[in-house]
């Protein structure tokens, strides 16, 4: 078991998003990933890109000494819309762990803590796109989220509160 703490981001440990960015990007196949540049697409970067605006909110999960997973979300509205674009007022998630402190529910408490913060914030719903065969997906049905659109390879999924 890690033990691990969740607390707000730090504004010099904002850049990390970068990383975390990369992160979260699902790669289906392990032996031949995505170059890291791949971050920098515009329809990808606008997730961290100029952080830290009245509407957008990190937690960051921290064991040993360093950051080791981190979850944000944003409202996207502008030119290019986010993957999980529900319209002008929700916010959307973004969520990554380092792969060895995957499956030992520290994505869930992460997402936990985000919710209970977005729904102290008053806002009313989050959204967020998954692959349909990311295996968070399963995580994303357990906390609650409701898929809302369909496509061939994604779900735009939705929690209210």
């Amino acid at each position: 078991m890690t033990n691990y703490k969740i607390r707000p981001i730090k504004p010099s440990e904002i850049t990390l998003l970068k990383e975390f960015l990369y992160e979260a990007i699902f790669q289906r196949d392990e032996n031949n990933l995505l170059p890291k540049e791949i971050i920098y697409d515009a329809h990808v970067y606008q997730y961290i890109d100029g952080f830290g605006k009245a509407d957008d909110s990190c937690l960051v999960a921290e064991a040993d000494g360093r950051v080791i997973g981190a979850v944000w979300t944003r409202i996207l509205s502008g030119e290019v819309k986010g993957y999980g674009y529900i319209d002008n007022s929700t916010p959307e998630f973004a969520i990554s762990l380092y792969k060895e402190y995957r499956n030992k529910g520290i994505g869930n408490a992460l997402m936990q803590n985000m919710l209970a913060l977005l729904r102290k914030k008053g806002y009313k719903k989050v959204s967020l796109s998954v692959q349909k065969d990311n295996y968070a997906l399963r995580l994303y049905r357990n906390l609650g989220f409701a898929v809302l659109e369909e496509s061939d390879e994604d779900y735009l999924m939705v929690y209210e509160f």
